[in-house]
């Protein structure tokens, strides 16, 4: 991923550094193991443990002649350690070290992953009783329906990032595996204890069974979940886009001092951030479809996999990393304006209340059919003469003949339209304190 979108920490776990670190940890585990079982000499573990050392301009420049960077790494540590190198990468084929590590790998990004997720949600809780009474119009095929509570969209938010950490978790799960099998995983040359130790002793699941690689059905899964994480802030984003609308303007993206919109027109604030997350749920997406690509390999293992997954698998932890950031940044900074919703709300003259108005005729004891007929006669010609709805309404005789004064005026009455946001939000928030993820306001 380019430096633009690499946030430190993110970057740090997926560096040439770090990987070739943990393929040694691998490599020392697996030694450890074979020594504890008297496979190797206690002295050779000793000697490998304090002698194993590479550079990555090493490995480098070994791989410009084996073209083969595990051989390339285990050179490099052997001119370290000396005569125990021999029981170095010991029973062992590349893809032993490799697929564990990658698992190390996947499972740390994923605890980097499931904080930013944490503080998004923190984000989106606060926002949600901010704006809880907050009356917006509501829309449904981008056209004015019924008000709604603007903290409620922030509470669907926050319902979604939920689920969005649970199958975080679960794709954690699924990638937080190892194999310490051989050259095509029917253990010819190790017993499967050791697979099974040295994974306990790395923190991973031994694969139940697989093949020379770790099948990568659980890599697909984890480039899905994160392309699903995607497209859920690609959906608050859009959102913010639409409210930054200069016809809407209920909403828009913090902007700081010094900022510029445009290189030709001063006056423009762009919502420059949203649209950025929009284009990068993109990616997320093509990388999915990369993992689902790499699931079916010829036989025991191809390598069609290998060069891909090089590129997808940090650049989507990456690029991930810095959308939950950035989103979570850009919804701390919100800037809001209720007095615009209400006057949007309100731009329709009354017509948003159509609903109401159609329920108390009905209640009234007029057929839903001959009550829909007289609400849609006077919302059309609002809609096509101009004019207010409410004042239609209490001039139409067939309204007027089963609804009283009062009771149109309550039709109208935007606290009917807010009434059950507490239930709603008691049923987002009180069902989260009741599982086992509990998020601080």
């Amino acid at each position: 991923m380019i430096a633009r979108y690499t946030l430190p920490e993110m970057g740090a776990l997926w560096s040439e550094q770090n990987k070739f670190q943990k393929w040694l940890e691998v490599e020392i585990a697996v030694c450890e193991v074979h020594a504890g079982m008297g496979t190797i000499p206690r002295a050779a573990l000793e000697q490998i443990r304090e002698s194993a050392a590479f550079t990555v301009e090493r490995i480098n420049e070994i791989e410009k002649t084996t073209d083969h960077d595990v051989i390339a790494f285990t050179t490099a540590l052997a001119e370290n350690i000396g005569e125990a190198a021999r029981f170095v990468h010991y029973g062992l084929t590349s893809s032993d070290v490799v697929d564990t590590a990658n698992a190390l790998l996947l499972r740390d990004a994923c605890e980097l992953l499931l904080a930013k997720i944490d503080a998004l949600l923190v984000v989106l809780k606060r926002r949600a009783f901010e704006f809880k009474e907050t009356p917006q119009i509501g829309r449904t095929h981008g056209i004015h329906a019924e008000p709604t509570s603007f903290g409620l969209t922030f509470a669907l938010w926050y319902d979604e990032m939920r689920r969005n950490r649970e199958r975080l978790e679960r794709a954690r799960e699924g990638v937080a595996v190892g194999k310490i099998s051989g050259a095509v995983g029917a253990f010819a040359h190790l017993d499967p204890i050791i697979e099974e130790k040295v994974c306990e002793h790395l923190g991973l699941k031994p694969a139940p069974v697989s093949t020379q690689v770790i099948q990568r059905d659980n890599y697909a899964e984890y480039l899905c979940t994160l392309a699903v994480v995607a497209a859920s802030i690609e959906k608050f984003a859009l959102q913010v886009r639409h409210w930054q609308r200069t016809e809407v303007r209920e909403a828009e993206e913090k902007f700081k001092q010094g900022q510029k919109g445009s290189s030709a027109m001063p006056h423009k604030r762009n919502p420059i951030l949203s649209e950025r997350l929009c284009g990068m749920a993109r990616l997320l997406r093509g990388y999915a479809v990369v993992g689902l690509e790499s699931v079916a390999l010829w036989h025991e293992r191809d390598i069609s996999h290998s060069s891909a997954e090089r590129v997808v698998l940090p650049d989507a932890s990456i690029a991930l990393d810095y959308m939950l950031a950035k989103a979570a940044s850009l919804l701390e900074t919100l800037v809001v304006y209720p007095a615009r919703m209400l006057e949007n709300l309100n731009a329709t003259r009354g017509l948003v209340f159509s609903g109401q108005l159609l329920l108390a005729l009905t209640q009234a004891g007029i057929a839903r059919e001959q009550a829909y007929e007289w609400v849609q006669r006077n919302a059309m010609k609002t809609w096509d003469e101009g004019g207010d709805f409410r004042t239609r309404v209490l001039a139409d005789a067939d309204i007027n003949r089963h609804l009283t004064r009062e009771a149109v005026e309550h039709v109208f009455a935007l606290d009917t339209y807010l009434r059950n946001v507490d239930a709603v939000f008691a049923r987002v928030f009180d069902r989260v304190q009741s599982s086992k993820f509990k998020v601080q306001s």
